[in-house]
């Protein structure tokens, strides 16, 4: 049974102690009493939906819908993984390296415990930049395409190719440890690393869990969402004014063609598709009874929207 709104907080927590670091990634603050999810939720601005969908998903990794991604608040689910991400890198982490040393004999003769170091500082920086790359890249990519900012050269399936599951190497840097690594007696904090390393290697799974099965789809979802809002606004833009004049567009169009532009190029030159293109010289030729490249050009030179300068081949004429 999943987590509802009308739940009380406490009880969401008394029920799974884990997800108090859900709610530190969403910015919710303890202290809330008798609130509900809701109240909680609408108290620090955080979208209750997304929460319950990411402590839902956690709950139970098989209850991901159709539904569920499309209610994804997805600035809400960003703020969270940026906040994942800082307490990765700035806290958790460092940690663990301290209490490494702590717990290993890092001499110089015992080379075990220098591999061990070496092979986590390796695993460390592997995690910075995957994400770094996310912080650099994906999240601004996203914030413009929620601002209906299209960018032709990327898209949410290059940063799902290249995905790495970086869990894997904590987990094996975990298997080396228990298997060849020699304590000393006093193994207190030397279990305690190790613990801290099976916590975090669950904590980090679930985390790229949620990047691979919510935030990815919500962002490919809103991609689509963008790329049909963008493709109808091009053909709105193309649609025959009511008035027999020219729009400003389609008086660009007309220009292009007098200097002797092909349909790609101006396509190219006006940042539209070769549709759009087509679309307003059919409306051009009906407003005008003009058909012909040369007779555009007669009508640009006489209206005055091109100079004789400007016109590469007046035998056209």
């Amino acid at each position: 049974m999943g987590y509802k709104a009308t739940d009380r907080m406490s009880s969401v927590i008394t029920r799974d102690y884990k997800l108090l670091q859900v709610m530190s990634r969403f910015g919710l603050a303890l202290g809330f009493g008798d609130k509900t999810v809701s109240e909680v939720c609408e108290n620090s601005g955080v979208d209750t939906k997304t929460f319950l969908n990411v402590v839902n998903f956690l709950d139970d990794e098989s209850s991901v819908t159709s539904e569920m991604i499309s209610s994804l608040h997805i600035p809400t689910l960003m703020a969270y993984l940026q906040n994942a991400h800082t307490y990765f890198l700035d806290f958790k982490f460092p940690n663990i390296r301290r209490k490494l040393i702590e717990s290993i004999d890092c001499s110089v003769t015992n080379e075990i415990s220098f591999l061990i170091l070496k092979f986590f500082d390796a695993f460390l920086e592997g995690v910075r930049k995957h994400m770094a790359y996310e912080n650099e890249q994906v999240f601004p990519y996203v914030e413009a395409l929620m601002e209906k900012r299209v960018q032709k050269n990327f898209n949410i399936h290059v940063f799902a190719s290249r995905h790495d599951d970086v869990e894997e190497k904590l987990k094996e840097l975990k298997n080396i440890i228990i298997t060849y690594y020699p304590t000393q007696a006093d193994n207190n904090i030397f279990y305690s690393v190790l613990f801290d390393i099976f916590t975090t290697e669950q904590d980090l799974g679930q985390h790229t869990s949620i990047e691979n099965r919510l935030f990815i789809p919500a962002v490919a979802l809103l991609e689509r969402k963008v790329s049909r809002t963008a493709t109808s606004m091009e053909d709105n833009m193309a649609e025959p004014a009511e008035e027999e004049g020219l729009s400003k567009r389609e008086k660009e169009i007309v220009t292009c063609v007098a200097k002797g532009m092909a349909n790609k190029e101006i396509a190219d030159h006006l940042c539209i598709s070769i549709h759009t293109v087509l679309t307003h010289r059919k409306n051009v030729a009906k407003k005008l009874q003009i058909h012909s490249a040369a007779g555009l050009t007669i009508y640009a030179i006489v209206n005055k929207l091109v100079e004789l300068k400007d016109i590469k081949e007046l035998s056209m004429m």
